[in-house]
């Protein structure tokens, strides 16, 4: 009988629990690739920045210059150098989380970035949320800065009624759910891509009839160019979400200037 592929089932993205089953802790193969990789990155920060040096080498090098570009081409980019300090911190930990949770969808033996299921995402989504609206909030008050959002100025009042809920579903509904999905998505359809390709050099190698085997070859290397594409795609997404989170803190900020 011959071979048969079989693509990847619903079981690889949404696994059965491995530990704790049937409790509120109960823990899947995603949630121990999302605490390992948090581990990670709070050792890599914390081995980089335990004994700092004036003249920078090694890990506390390249933490710093990750730390460095975060600041200077989002926050201080975005928000200027005074606000960007202020809001580094939470801009630096959504990239650094989104970067290092995405970065094992490319490790061997890890192979999904726990970024592909919706739970993080919205986490993360919820953060910058709060975030922007409470910085608008705290400079105008909750009336004027609601109004300073979806009352777009020097138009005939017929058009507030289409305008003003247009606004306030792009402004309160659609940022948060956007960001959500556009991380979700990507890394989800990376993960899939990178299973099909490597499930079928699998097949074609070992599995399938010799004719068949040297498409192994030919899905072996475009596994390998999709795999340098998604370690871009993981930087690209850490990026726009922090730089988004800042953009949308930039507009709560300067809310009156709509």
């Amino acid at each position: 009988m011959a071979a048969e592929f079989h693509p990847p089932s619903l079981a690889d993205f949404f696994p059965p629990a491995v530990l704790f089953e049937g409790t509120p802790f109960e823990l899947d193969r995603l949630m121990l690739v999302r605490i390992l990789m948090t581990v990670v990155l709070i050792a890599f920060f914390a081995i980089a920045m335990r004994s700092p040096k004036i003249v920078p080498r090694g890990i506390q090098n390249l933490g710093e210059l990750a730390l460095t570009f975060v600041k200077e081409q989002i926050a201080d980019e975005v928000l200027g150098k005074e606000m960007g300090k202020k809001y580094l911190p939470v801009l630096a930990t959504i990239f650094f989380t989104v970067l290092f949770l995405n970065f094992s969808g490319v490790i061997p033996f890890l192979n999904i970035s726990s970024n592909a299921r919706v739970g993080m995402p919205i986490v993360l989504a919820v953060v910058a949320y709060v975030v922007f609206n409470y910085v608008g909030i705290k400079k105008y008050g909750f009336a004027k800065y609601m109004k300073s959002s979806v009352v777009v100025p020097d138009v005939p009042i017929a058009l507030h009624f289409l305008l003003i809920p247009i606004e306030f579903v792009s402004t309160f509904i659609l940022r948060p759910f956007t960001l959500t999905v556009r991380l979700m998505a990507n890394m989800l359809a990376g993960h899939i891509m990178l299973v099909l390709f490597f499930s079928a050099t699998q097949f074609f190698f070992f599995e399938a009839e010799t004719p068949l085997q040297g498409f192994g070859i030919f899905s072996l290397i475009a596994g390998f160019g999709f795999t340098l594409f998604e370690l871009l795609v993981i930087f690209l997404q850490a990026y726009v979400f922090a730089l988004l989170t800042a953009v949308y803190i930039d507009l709560a900020a300067h809310a009156d200037s709509h």
